[in-house]
């Protein structure tokens, strides 16, 4: 067989009577060299290239840091859902009618017992309170006349120069002037207070919650003009069923514990320092109130914030929770995820459920069994492909 040295020596070999079949070889032999050439490529690939990208990922895979899931049992405790409430809140109204013509307090502001926090135009109380003030002198004035009126009759008494009627009749008349006179002292007063219900102070110290009032709008009796708490008495209250409430003690000494889920993790467990059971059952829905009262001036907790209270209770089923740490969890929008490592180590990104916090730990509802293994670094885990 006749050897070529390259392929146009192979072509001018051919007969020139076949310039159509020289072209068909020409295309056939192209293709079967490119099909060579990717086939070699593959080879070398799959000998050389894949595996040792796998031993790469492999070994970085088994350097990410991880813990063991693992379930435990913190007792019997069930949870009901609840709210915050203060246990001093004042919704403060008009007492008199008027225009507001000073607001000093805004929803927010922190106040101090008897503050000022808003002014209603007192105008026409304060020319009523001058009015009663010139009757009382007035009033003063006739009772000093009958009181001299009084002297000298019974010095004419005494002479025997005046029959007792008219004395009777001068002590009448002083007595007389005399209750004119408390009488114009009480209106005096009554106007002086009537003008001190212009001026709305606060009760006690506490935080401004709701305003909703304007300057210059009209103030009517009962209409509510500011509302305030005080945030050092604040408590949880939550609707317990009557089932779960038997055996619970109430007093200073806390029988379940007050969640607020909405807090940072250090912030969620607030100490209680007295539960209370309120001693009635609402008929509708068989369940009655619980009330634990939080110690101290907490910062961030405000009266209607979501929180829960755990209560041990022997109805509750005591199943083993699961916790991984906060580190681990993954927030992409509106996925909560965290890695698990694969058999082969390999880092999988899988979606969860969360529960509750406590600490640095979180809950993991559903998505991870126990036993498997969680990257609590998910940034590293991100980088293995």
């Amino acid at each position: 067989m006749k050897m070529f040295r390259s392929f146009r020596q192979f072509r001018l070999s051919l007969p020139p009577h076949r310039g159509q079949s020289r072209r068909v070889i020409a295309f056939v032999l192209v293709g079967l060299t490119a099909e060579i050439a990717i086939t070699s490529a593959s080879l070398a690939q799959s000998s050389g290239g894949a595996p040792a990208k796998s031993n790469s990922e492999a070994s970085t895979a088994s350097m990410l840091p991880t813990v063991v899931a693992r379930g435990a049992t913190n007792g019997e405790q069930a949870a009901y859902d609840g709210v915050v409430e203060a246990v001093r809140q004042t919704v403060i109204a008009a007492q008199v009618p008027g225009a507001i013509v000073q607001l000093d307090v805004k929803a927010g502001d922190r106040v101090k017992a008897g503050q000022v926090l808003l002014r209603i135009d007192a105008r026409a109380a304060d020319q009523a309170a001058i009015a009663s003030e010139a009757q009382v002198q007035a009033a003063r004035a006739s009772l000093d006349v009958a009181k001299a009126d009084l002297a000298r009759q019974q010095q004419l008494f005494q002479k025997n120069y005046i029959s007792p009627a008219a004395l009777e009749r001068a002590q009448a008349q002083f007595k007389a002037t005399e209750a004119q006179v408390n009488a114009q002292l009480a209106q005096a007063g009554a106007a002086r207070t009537q003008t001190g219900f212009h001026v709305v102070r606060a009760p006690y110290a506490g935080v401004v919650s709701e305003v909703p009032v304007t300057l210059g709008d009209m103030a009517m009796p009962g209409r509510s003009l500011v509302t305030i708490y005080d945030p050092t008495a604040l408590r949880v209250t939550a609707a317990v069923p009557q089932t779960a409430l038997n055996g619970l003690p109430t007093g200073s000494a806390p029988a379940a514990k007050a969640e607020l889920p909405g807090l940072p993790a250090a912030a969620q467990w607030p100490a209680t320092v007295r539960t209370q059971v309120l001693p009635t059952v609402d008929a509708s829905t068989h369940t009655s109130q619980v009330r634990l009262d939080l110690s101290g001036d907490l910062v961030g907790v405000t009266p209607g914030m979501f929180a829960r209270v755990w209560i041990a209770s022997k109805s509750a089923a005591a199943a083993a929770r699961i916790s991984v740490p906060a580190s681990a969890i993954v927030r992409r929008s509106e996925l909560t995820s965290l890695y698990v490592l694969s058999s082969s180590n390999q880092p999988l990104l899988r979606q969860v459920r969360l529960g509750r916090s406590e600490g640095d730990k979180v809950e993991v509802l559903s998505g991870l069994n126990d036993g498997e293994r969680v990257v609590t670094e998910p940034q590293l885990a991100a980088r293995v492909r």
